[in-house]
């Protein structure tokens, strides 16, 4: 056999060879519509998944061009398993369901002791013991059902964040029957785990969002800061309806506001916000609050709590703290949109309509 062609039967079996192990890998590693990557030749991975409920999007630069999807997935597995309450044998439904409970993962001690701080500051308005009034209202784990004969006042008993006791190494009840809910702060802080993870890995540019928080770290492919988008808050709006656009240099950053996450019971809309000193829904001219601050943690945290307290007592903490810069969306006694913008945002901040 000539030279010539045993190096083309020898190119053509290797050849066929990569083939197979390619199409192999892909067949044991199938991509699905909630875990897409995409590599680009600038080094920029994007991610995409789902988790808590809700959809995640990352993406980060690295030369090496590295697919941490894996480890990310597994990452958010142990995080749910630790403070989900829609799963039954998670660290915070078996709280839930007992008295005391010993720490078996890494993540209920550092948001019970956010969660501690951000209740002084906001004088309870941030109280994930409302977690019984969250599931009466219809808006925990069961859905949307209000319960015809519900003594607010007497669940008004379980509510109040000095009602629970924790040191490094375990959570107690101090009144039976409490209720911890972190849905306010869960994903802010699963964004925090995230972000944290890529860091450890060396990627210094990253943009992590969850259910609408997010982390920015560094700068984007073009060098320039990330620049996330304020949903127009209207119930018509789409997700891609946008009011305006931050650019996060370094920080967290979450939204919340009432204008998708309700139900109508009796003509009467029941917003997903409860006021823990109240018990009800709150019904307020404040349609959207904005937190930036140095964890998506804390901002969203801080987003939940702003709600509550409204646009007047929202626009004074702000001025109280150094920690949080805000962006609220109002409307005025004509239904028009009205802004306030925390001084040191606005050269963050533009805006695409009012």
């Amino acid at each position: 056999m000539r030279p010539n062609a045993r190096k083309n039967i020898i190119y053509s079996l290797v050849l066929l060879a990569m083939v197979i192990l390619v199409y192999s890998w892909r067949n044991q590693n199938p991509k699905t519509a909630e875990q897409e990557k995409e590599f680009e030749v600038n080094g920029k991975l994007t991610l995409s998944g789902k988790t808590m409920g809700t959809t995640y999007n990352i993406t980060y630069l690295d030369d090496e061009g590295r697919d941490f999807q894996p480890s990310i997935d597994s990452l958010l597995v142990v995080f749910n398993q630790s403070l989900s309450t829609y799963i039954p044998d998670s660290e915070l439904s078996r709280f839930n369901n007992s008295d005391t409970l010993d720490y078996e993962l890494p993540y209920l001690y550092p948001i019970l002791q956010a969660s501690k701080e951000i209740n002084l500051k906001t004088s309870g308005a941030f109280d994930p013991t409302v977690g019984p009034l969250v599931n009466i209202w219809g808006f925990g784990p069961t859905g949307p059902e209000l319960k015809d004969s519900v003594d607010i006042q007497n669940l008004l008993k379980l509510v109040g964040f000095e009602k629970v006791d924790f040191d490094s190494e375990q959570v107690r009840k101090k009144v039976s029957g409490i209720y911890l809910d972190f849905s306010s702060i869960a994903k802010g802080y699963g964004v925090d785990v995230v972000a944290e993870f890529l860091s450890s890995k060396g990627i210094k540019n990253y943009l992590v969002e969850i259910g609408g928080e997010l982390v920015a770290g560094g700068v984007n492919e073009n060098g320039e800061l990330w620049k996330v988008g304020v949903n127009r808050p209207e119930e018509s709006s789409s997700a891609s309806d946008l009011f305006s656009i931050i650019a996060l240099q370094d920080k967290g950053m979450a939204t919340s506001g009432n204008y998708r996450n309700f139900y109508v019971r009796d003509s009467v809309k029941i917003s997903h916000t409860i006021n823990p000193k109240t018990g009800y829904p709150i019904s307020q001219n404040l349609l959207s609050a904005t937190v930036i601050a140095e964890d998506c943690m804390t901002a969203d945290a801080y987003a939940t709590a702003l709600m509550v307290m409204g646009t007047e007592q929202a626009i004074a903490l702000d001025s109280a703290l150094d920690e949080i810069e805000v962006f609220l969306i109002y409307s005025d006694e004509n239904g028009e949109f009205k802004t306030f913008a925390s001084e040191e945002l606005k050269p963050y901040l533009s805006f695409l309509q009012k």
